[in-house]
């Protein structure tokens, strides 16, 4: 439910209908249009009439919001949402991001060395796995919080604010402390305990789409996220499940102006799980810059044929940097 407000309205009487929406345990966002005043309404409104709140002078009318989603629709939030970073990195707003490293973190020398070439080539945030998400019990499952130190190690020696997925509720506390984005992964993407927990650590969250998940799943998803009212969220693309066997996913590149219409939230799209397929990689990262995603994530390890996970779909150091040069093009002749 969105409520617009009378030029006339006083701060009094907003402050009056705030506190009135709040003790019927509504989640309040202000919306601030280009000549109109508004008050966004998330969580549970049927028991508000439309009627209820327009019997107070002040305001003009009600609209209801038909989608499932909320705080991540554009109705309530118009402009596009920017994340900035200490170090001046930006996610959103024209700005592209680029999500740069290995699947897992596996040495300490790996993640520096990477860390520092991708930097060079001019990624902007440096990804690494310390926990790993796996099919098999048996495949790798990651250095754990050795891999978080590592990780905090390479941030230290480049700069780079580092991304990486929190799989427990247990683990909340560390990262809310050492990690500068925090990512959800596919799996995890409806564990609502998880997304209400990370959701009040005031970190910026990456949710990943899910692998059989449509589009509107993904936005009430990173609502629970929202709901918590300190983390924002940047959503990713990453491929869903399909009939089709000639990659590890469908990558979904409509899902990017899909979402850049119906959400204000940032949109980047991973090419490396998308696909599943090194050489797929390059042409699918152009084609998300192409469609307006605010960032690109890409797997890059400097021997993949070694990598401990995910090494058919991790570019080296010197192919990720040809990509960044094309890219550079490509957002050149976008900008003309």
């Amino acid at each position: 439910m969105i409520i617009i407000l009378k030029p006339s309205a006083t701060e009094e009487q907003i402050d009056t209908l705030k506190a009135e929406m709040t003790g019927r345990r509504l989640i309040i966002q202000e919306i601030t249009g280009e000549t109109t005043r508004m008050i966004g309404l998330a969580g549970d409104t049927s028991m508000l009439s439309p009627e209820m709140v327009t019997r107070h002078e002040f305001v003009e009318r009600v609209m209801k919001v038909s989608e499932p989603y909320k705080l991540a629709s554009r109705r309530f939030h118009p402009q596009d949402t920017v994340i900035e970073f200490p170090g001046g990195q930006k996610v959103g707003g024209g700005n592209l991001a680029v999500i740069a490293g290995p699947c897992s973190v596996e040495s300490e020398e790996q993640i520096i060395s990477i860390a520092k070439e991708v930097k060079l080539s001019g990624a902007t945030f440096l990804r690494g796995g310390a926990f790993k998400p796996r099919s098999s019990p048996y495949s790798f499952q990651g250095l754990g919080l050795d891999g978080l130190n590592l990780l905090k190690i390479a941030r230290e020696k480049t700069g780079l604010p580092i991304v990486t997925e929190i799989m427990s509720q247990e683990h909340c506390e560390v990262f809310a402390n050492d990690v500068d984005v925090i990512q959800i992964g596919a799996r995890n993407m409806q564990n609502f305990p998880l997304l209400r927990e990370v959701g009040g650590l005031g970190r910026p969250v990456l949710l990943k789409r899910g692998s059989s998940s449509t589009i509107d799943e993904m936005l009430q998803a990173a609502d629970y996220i929202l709901a918590g009212g300190k983390s924002a969220v940047i959503l990713c693309e990453r491929g869903i499940r399909t009939f089709e066997t000639a990659t590890r996913n469908t990558l979904d590149i409509s899902a990017v102006p899909v979402l850049k219409k119906r959400s204000h939230l940032p949109v980047v799209v991973d090419p490396s799980h998308g696909t599943g397929h090194w050489d797929l990689v390059f042409p699918m990262a152009m084609a998300a810059v192409a469609a307006g995603a605010d960032g690109i994530m890409i797997e890059v390890h400097n021997h993949p044929e070694k990598a401990l996970c995910d090494g058919q779909q991790s570019v080296t150091p010197f192919l990720f940097d040809r990509m960044m040069n094309r890219i550079k093009k490509l957002r050149g002749v976008m900008c003309e």
